[in-house]
C-alpha cells in the first residue's frame, strides 16, 4: 500500500516527466563559427527541397558534407574565413539560386551560368531594335523588315500594365509572327509573368504543379497542386505563331513564364536552357545576421518533371562567332526562319 508521502513523491516524478517536454525550448545556435555553421547546415537539411533529388542525380550526401566542412572550423577564424567555408559548403548543392548574404559579400554558384555561353549581346540586339523602337512599360518592341514583331522584356521587375499589353499587341497585330525575347531576364514579379502569359491562350490550360514543404524530412512534401494559365478576358490576345527566346540567364519568374509558354500550341522556345529557379523563395537568418535564400517549393511541368533546374528549348541554338562578326544574332535569325515555316 502506498502511503501519502510516497504518493506525493511518485506524483511529483510523474508530473515532472509529463510536463518536462513543454518546458524545454529548442536550442538556439550561438553566434560563433560553430553555431553559424550548425544553423546553416540545419536550415538546408530541413528546408531545402532537392537534397534527395541531388543524392540520386550525383550522389550528394548532406551528412557527409556536414562532417567534412565541420572539420574546417576553428574558434578564432575571421568572418571572411567563415563566409568562405559556408559558401563553399553551399556550392556542394550545385544550385545557382542558393545564396548566402552578408554585408560584405553574396555567395553564388557561378558554374550555374558561367559554364554556358552568354547567347546575348546587347550591342547586336540594338541593331535589331534600331532607333525607331517603341517602349511601353518595361517592354521594347518594333516590327522587323520581314513583318515579324520583335518584343524584348528584360526584367519582370519592370512593370507592365494590361493597357500597355493591349497597346503593344494591337500595334503588332499586323505582323505574321512574334519574337518574344526574355534572354537575360533574371525574373521579378510572378504576377507580371502570368499577366504576359495570359495573352497567349484562349482557354484555361494546365501548366504544371507545385508542392510545399510540410516537415523537416527530405521527402516531406504536400501532394502536387495543379497550376493553370487562364486567358486574359476582354483583352487583346495573340493568336499567331510566337517564338520565345531564352538563355541561361532567363531564370526565376522568367523560368515560370517560359514553362507556361511551352504548353501553348502556337509557341516555340528557341535558344539555350533556362536558368531555372522556379517556385516560392525562402530565406532564413543565421545567428550573426547573415541570411540564406533559396527556392522552397518545387514546381513541375505537366509531366511532373522538375522545373527548378531549367527548361530545355524546342530548338537549341547558340550564337555563333561568325554571325556576331556580321552583327547578326543567331538566335533571332533562327526564330525568324522557324516562324516563317510555321506561317506557311
Amino acid at each position: 500500500m502506498i502511503n501519502n508521502t510516497s504518493y506525493k513523491v511518485w506524483m511529483t516524478i510523474i508530473l515532472t516527466f509529463l510536463f518536462l517536454p513543454s518546458c524545454i525550448t529548442e536550442d538556439v545556435p550561438e553566434d560563433s563559427p560553430q553555431g553559424n555553421f550548425e544553423a546553416l547546415w540545419q536550415i538546408i537539411d530541413t528546408k531545402y527541397c532537392f537534397l534527395d533529388y541531388k543524392n540520386k542525380e550525383y550522389g550528394l550526401d548532406w551528412d557527409e558534407v556536414y562532417r567534412r566542412y565541420k572539420n574546417r572550423l576553428t574558434g578564432d577564424m575571421t568572418n571572411k574565413q567563415l563566409f568562405q567555408v559556408l559558401a563553399e559548403m553551399l556550392e556542394e548543392l550545385r544550385d545557382g539560386h542558393v545564396n548566402l548574404v552578408a554585408s560584405h559579400e553574396t555567395s553564388q554558384y557561378r558554374e550555374w551560368y558561367d559554364s554556358y555561353p552568354a547567347n546575348f549581346v546587347d550591342t547586336i540586339q540594338r541593331i535589331y531594335l534600331g532607333k525607331e523602337y517603341a517602349i511601353a512599360g518595361g517592354i521594347k518592341y518594333r516590327i522587323l523588315e520581314d513583318n515579324i514583331g520583335y518584343l524584348y522584356y528584360g526584367s519582370f521587375s519592370s512593370s507592365i500594365g494590361e493597357s500597355n499589353l493591349d497597346a503593344i499587341l494591337d500595334e503588332l497585330s499586323i505582323c505574321d509572327g512574334l519574337i518574344l525575347d526574355v534572354r537575360n531576364n533574371g525574373g521579378g514579379l510572378l504576377t507580371l509573368a502570368d499577366r504576359l502569359a495570359a495573352r497567349f491562350t484562349n482557354e484555361k490550360r494546365l501548366s504544371g504543379y507545385i508542392s510545399y514543404k510540410t516537415g523537416p524530412g527530405h521527402n516531406d512534401f504536400s501532394s502536387p497542386e495543379p497550376i493553370y494559365v487562364e486567358p486574359a478576358t476582354d483583352r487583346v490576345r495573340w493568336q499567331k505563331p510566337v517564338a520565345v527566346l531564352t538563355n541561361r540567364r532567363s531564370y526565376s519568374s522568367t523560368n515560370d513564364f517560359v514553362a507556361k509558354m511551352k504548353i501553348m500550341p502556337q509557341a516555340i522556345i528557341i535558344g539555350d536552357k533556362t536558368g531555372g529557379g522556379s517556385g516560392l523563395p525562402f530565406s532564413s537568418e543565421l545567428p550573426n545576421g547573415w541570411s540564406v535564400r533559396f527556392s522552397a517549393s518545387p514546381m513541375y511541368d505537366p509531366d511532373m518533371q522538375h522545373l527548378e533546374f531549367g527548361i530545355e528549348p524546342d530548338f537549341k541554338v547558340d550564337m555563333t562567332s561568325g554571325d556576331m562578326h556580321k552583327g547578326l544574332d543567331t538566335i533571332i535569325e533562327t526564330a525568324r526562319k522557324q516562324l516563317k515555316e510555321m506561317i506557311q
